[in-house]
């Protein structure tokens, strides 16, 4: 039988982005199962002493800036570095991906998630528009007014997914947490493999 991953993400890291794929076929392969935690990282770094990105040295954001463009060009991976639209507005989406995980409907949380992330990163959409949301939500094959309409009552929950993941010691995206061991990080998919093959 497969391992558990409890995947925490943010909606709006390339780094989550860049990964998504690369995770997906991962936990097919290894049959494992998934469970998201769309978070706000905004308040995990409040606690963890991450900071956001406007507030990073200009050396840190510069070095992101390379490391972005290396692991683009190394995945192959179509990403514009710095989108029109970023940081998006995540809480609708993130709000929608956990209204579909409270329906037990995991691997469509999962779908609209990554597809959120590609229509930022890839698409020039703005993800966090009501509108552009519900296509985005449409293209993934399911009925975008009902889950707008279920993600309205989430804030709550999202409140307590951020307190869970700040409570197992998360503290960026993505993080794969697996038999109490987290992998931080986009760029530590190889040794989540490892731990799902084990």
């Amino acid at each position: 039988m497969g391992k558990h991953v409890d995947y925490y993400v943010s909606l709006n890291s390339p780094w989550t982005y860049l990964g998504s794929a690369r995770f997906d076929a991962m936990a097919k392969k290894h049959g494992a199962t998934v469970t998201i935690w769309p978070v706000d990282f905004g308040s995990v770094f409040a606690v963890s002493g991450g900071l956001p990105l406007p507030k990073r040295a200009p050396q840190r954001q510069a070095y992101r800036m390379m490391e972005l463009k290396r692991w683009r060009d190394h995945l192959g991976v179509k990403t514009t570095l710095e989108p029109k639209f970023f940081p998006a507005n995540e809480v609708p989406a993130a709000k929608c991906v956990i209204a579909l995980r409270e329906q037990g409907r995991m691997a469509d949380a999962i779908k609209l998630a990554h597809a959120v992330l590609t229509g930022l990163w890839a698409e020039e959409k703005n993800t966090g528009d009501p509108a552009t949301l519900k296509s985005i939500i449409a293209s993934c094959g399911l009925d975008a007014d009902a889950v707008m309409k279920a993600g309205e009552d989430m804030a709550d929950k999202r409140e307590a997914y951020t307190k869970h993941a700040i409570s197992q010691g998360v503290f960026g995206a993505p993080s794969f947490v697996i038999d109490g061991e987290i992998f931080w990080g986009q760029d530590r998919l190889d040794f989540v493999e490892r731990k799902l093959a084990s």
